[in-house]
């Protein structure tokens, strides 16, 4: 499926495509990371503790972990909440015709059920927070530059809620999105403890034994 806004449309910049969106890089995230998840179920192992951490499955831990997990919260939790306060902030009202209610919960509704599910059914193991949050603040950072390089270049933003506030409150509003994505790592590690305890009470115990 593939939606296509006409460049003659006044609602987005063509510059940038869909890759401006932290939607659209939500969603190529969760594609890869569930690309792993597979992957890691093929050739690696879901096993508590394996004598041998496969790479994969290394990997899919961090994945988790560190970005798709916050980064779906956050994309579904933040969009919701300013759409219910001012739609025309998030989403315009012009860009209907081209992106459905359907499809606009396929991109934000979803995305936090999918996450949440797979928290639930499947264990992993957390890496060391600060090797999480890092992570995850460097992608928050990047996305940062991103949106910033496209207003310097268009003289637009990406989200109308940037165009209405300004360089003071700017600051403001990503320092809080930075702690409120930090916060729903921590939820996101918590979750994983409480719903695996057992497992993640293993995992450390072992760990320990092979640090002596």
């Amino acid at each position: 499926m593939y939606v296509r806004i006409p460049s003659t449309s006044t609602a987005v910049t063509p510059y940038g495509g869909k890759l401006k969106y932290l939607t659209y890089l939500n969603a190529m995230l969760q594609t890869a990371y569930f690309t792993v998840a597979l992957l890691n179920d093929i050739i690696g192992t879901d096993e508590p503790m394996p004598a041998n951490k496969p790479f994969i499955r290394q990997m899919k831990d961090a994945i988790f972990s560190a970005l798709a997990f916050p980064l779906s919260m956050f994309v579904g939790i933040t969009f919701w909440g300013i759409y219910a306060v001012d739609r025309e902030l998030i989403l315009p009202k012009a860009i209907d015709a081209y992106f459905p209610l359907w499809l606009n919960h396929v991109m934000h509704s979803n995305i936090v059920v999918f996450v949440l599910i797979e928290l639930v059914s499947t264990f992993r193991m957390y890496p060391k927070r600060k090797v999480g949050l890092s992570i995850l603040s460097l992608f928050m950072l990047g996305y940062a530059i991103w949106i910033h390089t496209i207003y310097f270049k268009t003289g637009s933003w990406v989200y109308p809620v940037l165009s209405v506030i300004n360089w003071p409150v700017r600051v403001v509003f990503y320092i809080f999105s930075l702690g409120f994505a930090w916060s729903l790592y921590s939820v996101g590690e918590t979750l994983n403890t409480a719903v695996w305890s057992k497992e993640v009470e293993s995992t450390v115990r072992s760990g320990k034994k092979k640090a002596k």
